[in-house]
């Protein structure tokens, strides 16, 4: 997307435009041009951004247990557990096995480490949310628990760009660029989008890019 400019130091206002021979199906048939006009919301989009970075990169500090505690799975969140040890651990769970305790009997995995963190306290119920989050997943891949993303959603908005804050080119430039390296840009962690759709140019025959200035009504648009 290019870069238009910033609005009331909370948006960036950037163009879509794609000449017609990038739009050519799979049967050579051209699709006409895009140009559009978007208007992203700074902080929700670098919010989301970080918050995603945060749920990818962020290994959980755990705490070991005093005594190890014997885990009273079924057979298939066992198999779950085993398969994806790496991922509770970086979730800040860590479980032993007992290869010697019969498959399926309740006590062959035992947890010995627990996530820990200065204002969220964990608990074996996360561990259950996060083998119910799993087996949907292909093995291995990444699960954050409610309580893990409720945190990185706080941190996220922390560190993100605020509503208020005048940004250069460059700065407006990384924050769209950010949102096309996440699956899911379109909500902040708390619900609030991140871009909304603001105009189809090339349907007014693209003058308003040659020159030719056309009123837009900030004050209305916002009222909508």
């Amino acid at each position: 997307m290019e870069i238009v400019g910033q609005f009331n130091l909370g948006f960036i206002i950037a163009r879509r435009h794609t000449s017609p021979t990038a739009l050519v199906d799979a049967h050579g048939n051209g699709r006409g041009h895009m140009d559009d006009l978007f208007i992203v919301d700074q902080h929700a989009a670098d919010e989301k951004y970080n918050f995603e970075t945060l749920q990818q990169t962020t290994e959980i500090i755990s705490q070991k247990l005093i005594r190890p505690q014997p885990l009273e799975l079924t057979a298939a969140d066992e198999i779950l557990a085993t398969e994806n040890l790496d991922v509770l651990k970086r979730n800040g769970f860590e479980i032993d096995i007992d290869d010697d305790a019969t498959f399926g009997d309740g006590h062959r995995l035992k947890l010995v480490a627990q996530p820990i963190s200065e204002n969220t306290v964990f608990d074996v119920k996360d561990l259950e949310e996060l083998l119910h989050l799993l087996q949907d997943r292909p093995t291995g891949q990444m699960v954050r628990c409610s309580k893990a993303r409720a945190m990185f959603a706080m941190r996220a908005c922390r560190k993100s760009v605020m509503i208020g804050m005048a940004l250069d080119r460059r700065q407006m430039t990384s924050v769209v660029r950010h949102m096309g390296m996440i699956d899911q840009p379109w909500n902040c962690p708390h619900g609030r989008p991140t871009m909304r759709h603001l105009s189809d140019i090339s349907r007014t025959g693209g003058d308003w890019w040659k020159g030719r200035r056309h009123s837009i009504d900030w004050v209305s648009f916002g009222n909508q």
